[in-house]
C-alpha cells in the first residue's frame, strides 16, 4: 500500500526538486561571488537562507497545492513523537556514535590516532554551549532539509519506485545538492576540500544514510520527526568529534555495510518488516 495523506501527482516532486536546487544554488553561488573577507554576519545568513530551500519548497507546494487535510497531515508527521516507539528512538539515538566509534576504534587498531576529542572537550568546558551547539546543529540543517527531502520528497518518490531505489534517488539529489557549499569558506564542506578522498567520502556516504533514513522513516509511520533527529545525530555526531581520514574510511564502510544488512533484512519494497508501517498516517 502506497502512503496516505498525500497528492500523488508526479509534477509536485519534479517542482520540488526544481526550487530546492534553484533557490539553495542562487544563495550559494552568489557567496562565491562576494569578497571572502565580507561581513561574516552576512555570509551565515546568506548560507543559512540558501540552506532553507527544502523547506520552503515544501512550504509552497503543501500549503499552496494540496488539499488542508494534506497539510494537516504533513504537519502532525513532524511534531507527533508518539509515533517513534522506544526502540526506534535508541536506533536514532545510538547507531550513528557506534558506527563513529567503532570507526575509531579500528583505526587505533591499525596504529592510527582513530578520533580527537578537542571540540568535545571545549563544549563541555562552556556550559552555555552544551545548549546552543546542539540548538544550532539542528537548526542548520536537520530541521530545515528534512522537513523538504523525507517529510515532503520521500513519500512521493516511494508512489514511484520501491523504498530502495526511492532512497538511492533521494540520497543522490541530498549528495549534490551540497556541492556549492563545498567552494565556501567556513563550511564543513569547505574543509574537506572539493575533489578531495573526504569529498567522495562525504557525498557517497549520504546514499547510505539516506538508505538507512527510510528505514527509520518507514518504521514509525512516516515520522518527519524521526527523519530530523537522524539526520541531527549524523551531523551532530561530525561536528563533535573528528575522525581520522582512515577513520572516515572506515565509517564510510559500515555505513555501506550497515544499509546492505537493513536491505537484507527489511526487504528493499518498504524496508519495514511490518506490514503496513509505510500506510499509516
Amino acid at each position: 500500500m502506497e502512503p496516505k495523506g498525500i497528492n500523488q501527482n508526479g509534477k509536485g516532486l519534479v517542482i520540488f526538486f526544481a526550487l530546492t536546487f534553484g533557490w539553495s544554488w542562487l544563495f550559494w553561488i552568489a557567496i562565491t561571488l562576494l569578497n571572502p573577507h565580507e561581513s561574516s554576519l552576512l555570509i551565515t545568513s546568506l548560507r543559512y537562507i540558501g540552506g532553507i530551500g527544502p523547506l520552503l519548497s515544501t512550504i509552497i507546494l503543501v500549503h499552496f497545492k494540496e488539499s488542508r487535510d494534506i497539510s494537516k497531515n504533513y504537519w502532525k508527521r513532524v511534531i507527533d513523537f508518539r509515533r517513534i516507539s522506544g526502540r526506534w528512538y535508541a536506533a536514532i539515538f545510538l547507531i550513528v556514535p557506534a558506527l563513529a566509534g567503532l570507526a575509531a576504534l579500528l583505526d587505533i587498531i591499525s596504529n592510527g590516532w582513530g578520533i580527537r576529542l578537542e571540540s568535545a572537550i571545549q563544549i563541555a568546558e562552556q556550559p552555555w554551549m552544551i545548549i546552543t551547539f546542539p540548538i544550532f546543529i539542528l537548526l542548520f540543517g536537520p530541521v530545515p532539509e528534512e522537513l523538504g527531502w523525507r517529510g515532503y520528497a520521500l513519500d512521493r518518490l516511494q508512489f514511484r519506485w520501491n523504498a530502495l531505489i526511492s532512497s538511492l534517488v533521494l540520497g543522490t539529489a541530498w549528495a549534490l545538492w551540497h556541492i556549492p557549499l563545498f567552494f565556501i569558506e567556513g563550511t564543513y564542506q569547505y574543509n574537506l576540500g572539493f575533489g578531495s578522498l573526504n569529498f567522495w567520502i562525504f557525498m557517497g556516504s549520504l546514499i547510505p544514510q539516506a538508505i538507512l533514513i527510510t528505514w527509520v522513516y518507514n518504521n514509525t509511520q512516516r515520522s518527519t520527526l524521526a527523519a530530523i533527529l537522524f539526520h541531527f545525530m549524523g551531523n551532530f555526531i561530525g561536528e563533535l568529534f573528528e575522525l581520522s581520514q582512515t577513520a572516515m574510511i572506515y565509517q564510510f564502510a559500515l555505513w555501506i555495510a550497515v544499509s546492505i544488512l537493513v536491505v537484507s533484512v527489511w526487504g528493499p519494497k518498504k524496508l519495514a518488516r511490518e506490514k503496513g508501517d509505510v500506510a499509516k498516517t
